[in-house]
């Protein structure tokens, strides 16, 4: 296979020379195609920062030339192709999704473009710039160089505000002295803007409800220095109005709790905590709608107050609409006040509402399927913006990809019903200003479930919960469960899978305890919500920790022997997981990907193994790609070669240690089609060793030396964020094999991997 990829180079150099001729011949006579143009940035003095500087004339510097892809112009060749008179059905399709239009030497307007860059450099302070422009020209191409001569930036010697009117001028005063505008700032255009922003923003939050940025001026003046120094003004335009220049107060807050634009019944006014809410029957109680709303009558008008109020309404779940409007008061207006009536209309959604969703389906555990969801909701419950949803759910589901294996095949069926009350349900009274951002949510659920692993069980199994979640600000998320309870019941089980348990003492008391209780909490702190950043970062915080409370309600038996609750044993165990990601998105919608696991679970005092449900596993699509799910690990054990295990079969492989590491190059390929280059690293391990992995399981330091390791390429096809995900991958460290034969990248036995979402 080596000696074919050396003649790669050679056909693609081939391949590329027939295809230039190809599209020079299209080129008409007189013209030349443009391939692009660079910029040459000439100085005498050190320009700070000068690749952004750079990057900003280099957005003038247009038209822009015809995409290539490898560095073939397929546009532009579809586009020549589609002017045949019979270009065939092909050619017009591929014109349709790639063609572009020939960019020529005379569209550039050489001119036009170094007036431009002329007029970016004075606004950051370069004037009396100058730009000039040189072709290089071959017989049927052309580029073009611009080179800009940048001389020293003129620098801010003083800010200052002008005179200006009461009683906004000590405000406006306040401000500049807590500008970031310094002394010997360059010039700076885009930054003057920004400040004006700023200002106007902080009038705003004092009360200032007519201003804009628009009434703002710079003036600078250099009379006073010849060595390029000025002096910044800040004045206000000429005619400003005057209900511009005042702060308002609220003086009534109205709030309309079931509002429909089309309802002409005469409604009825109740006044709770100097609100008035309007509504022609009670729709939404008072007492329970009031903590959300933070204006309060006698308030300096303050936008951040009305966006938190609306955003707070919005996350109730009861309503489709949040519209605050205000409206002025002008009779009783003075000279140095304006008088505001806010006015929230809350549109309610539908009562009740029935979803029936056809799905498919994708688990971490590399089970794919259809699913039937059957949902059945009905909103504000008892008045307070309750929601209460039931939800029946069939599916069925089949293990992809080969291996030996068991149990490939799943039938599922589940019933969850869960009540949401959008307060905290709690014995003791919070103060209702103690959750500045968002009020948080009290979740309660009870879930039974069916599973049949076909040639292995069947499980059934129960679950409540009590619990919290709400949002600390806008990238913070905390949940919080003082009550998890679950129950399962191993139930129909074969003799295939009765000897798997014999083989596996330790796997065997992971199923016996079927009794768990405790508390889990998650932090989540997620950057990725702002889809245009540069840096993004993701971090989540999960501990799990059960058994200690229900101890002590637990009945005793003889020394030695597990301690039951209700007949049944319980597991005791803590478990902690970190999952770090990082995002570095650049160019045009590439982005490079890492990602960091860590988890470690102990049990203790009433266990000596984590429940099978709580243990973690290694490979599949969500895990470390280049090998087949639960097939990685633990630590060294190699299943082919266990003398205990002829067949080589065996059942999903799991431990209480996971670590992971991710590293994926994303880039676009055409349309909703995007493309990863990626290389994975993990595995799983026991503290305590299990005798039926012959001790290759347990952790040791040198874990490092134990991580899987592969690499591979991926295909997404990404439609308004829902992702079909094909990730193709070879091991190149295998840590179940003998340890000189571990590094060998195994690219002619690939794992293909099917998933719905990114990986991370």
């Amino acid at each position: 296979m080596k000696r074919h990829l050396k003649y790669i180079p050679i056909l693609l150099f081939i391949f590329g020379s027939f295809y230039s001729c190809s599209i020079s011949k299209y080129i008409p006579e007189g013209e030349r195609l443009y391939s692009g143009a660079k910029l040459k940035i000439e100085s005498d003095s050190i320009i700070k920062y000068e690749d952004r500087l750079k990057a900003e004339l280099e957005t003038v510097m247009l038209p822009e030339p015809n995409t290539k892809i490898l560095g073939i112009n397929l546009g532009l060749y579809y586009y020549y192709k589609n002017q045949k008179e019979h270009p065939g059905f092909i050619n017009r399709w591929l014109y349709k999704k790639l063609g572009q239009k020939p960019v020529y030497q005379s569209a550039v307007k050489t001119f036009d473009v170094e007036q431009l860059l002329v007029n970016r450099l004075e606004n950051r302070g370069f004037f009396y710039s100058t730009a000039t422009s040189k072709f290089k020209e071959s017989d049927k191409r052309a580029s073009v160089t611009y080179t800009v001569n940048v001389p020293s930036p003129y620098r801010m010697e003083t800010y200052q505000v002008d005179s200006l009117p009461a009683p906004i001028d000590e405000e406006i005063e306040e401000l500049v002295k807590n500008s970031r505008m310094r002394k010997n700032m360059r010039f700076d255009l885009p930054r003057m803007k920004l400040e004006r922003l700023r200002i106007d923003a902080e009038l705003k939050k004092r009360g200032y409800y007519n201003f804009n940025e628009g009434f703002l001026i710079f003036e600078a003046d250099t009379n006073r220095y010849d060595n390029k120094k000025f002096d910044l003004f800040l004045k206000l335009k000429n005619a400003v109005p005057e209900k511009s220049i005042v702060p308002y107060r609220i003086s009534k807050v109205n709030i309309y709790p079931s509002y429909e634009i089309s309802d002409s019944i005469q409604a009825t006014t109740t006044r709770y905590k100097d609100k008035n809410y309007i509504e022609k029957e009670v729709f939404f109680k008072p007492k329970y709608l009031d903590p959300f709303i933070q204006l309060k009558e006698g308030e300096l008008y303050n936008p951040e107050t009305s966006r938190n109020t609306a955003r707070r309404l919005s996350t109730i779940g009861a309503y489709k609409y949040v519209n605050i409007l205000y409206r002025e008061i002008d009779s009783l207006a003075t000279d140095s006040l304006g008088l505001l009536e806010a006015n929230i209309y809350l549109s309610p959604l539908n009562k009740r509402a029935f979803r029936a969703e056809l799905q498919v389906v994708t688990k971490s555990n590399s089970f794919s399927g259809p699913a039937l969801a059957l949902t059945y909701s009905n909103r504000n419950l008892f008045g307070g913006g309750e929601t209460y949803n039931t939800t029946l759910k069939v599916g069925y589901e089949a293990q992809l990809g080969g291996g030996k294996s068991t149990g490939k095949s799943s039938l599922e069926f589940g019933l969850k019903n869960e009540l949401i009350f959008p307060r905290v349900l709690f014995p003791v009274k919070i103060n209702d200003d103690f959750f500045k951002y968002s009020i948080p949510k009290t979740k309660t659920s009870i879930s039974i479930d069916y599973l049949d692993r076909t040639q292995l069980y069947t499980l059934l199994s129960g679950t409540a919960l009590f619990g919290y979640y709400w949002d600390a600000n806008r990238y913070v998320t905390h949940q919080i469960n003082p009550i998890s309870v679950s129950y399962t019941d191993l139930r129909k089980t074969t003799p295939e899978f009765e000897q798997i348990l014999e083989d596996n003492p330790f796997l065997k008391r992971s199923f016996e305890q079927q009794f768990i209780s405790g508390l889990n909490y998650s932090f989540t702190y997620n950057e990725m919500i702002d889809g245009q950043k540069t840096h993004q970062m993701y971090v989540n915080f999960a501990l799990d920790v059960a058994g200690n409370s229900i101890s002590l309600l637990a009945k005793k038996h003889e020394a030695g022997a597990p301690k039951t609750v209700f007949g049944s044993e319980y597991a005791q165990y803590a478990k902690a997981d970190l999952d770090f990601h990082y995002h570095l998105n650049f160019g045009k919608q590439q982005t490079i990907a890492a990602r960091l696991f860590a988890g470690y679970g102990l049990a203790y005092g009433n266990s000596d193994v984590i429940p099978f449900v709580k243990q973690y596993y290694a490979g599949g699509p969500y895990s470390v790609r280049a090998f087949k799910i639960r097939s990685l690990g633990p630590g060294t054990y190699n299943a082919d070669e266990d003398v205990n295990n002829p067949t080589g079969q065996n059942f999903d492989k799991t431990g209480n240690i996971r670590l992971e590491a991710n590293l994926e190059y994303r880039f676009p390929i055409y349309s909703f089609f995007k493309g990863a280059i990626f290389a994975d690293a993990g595995n799983i391990w026991n503290s305590k060793e299990n005798p039926t992995f012959g001790g290759k399981d347990k952790f040791t330091s040198n874990f490092i030396n134990e991580l899987g390791m592969g690499a591979g390429v991926g295909l997404r096809v990404d439609i308004q964020s829902f992702v079909i995900r094909f990730d193709l991958a070879a091991p190149f460290h295998d840590p179940s094999l003998p340890k000189k034969q571990r590094f060998n990248f195994d690219i002619a036995n690939p794992i293909l991997n099917f998933a719905i979402g990114y990986p991370f």
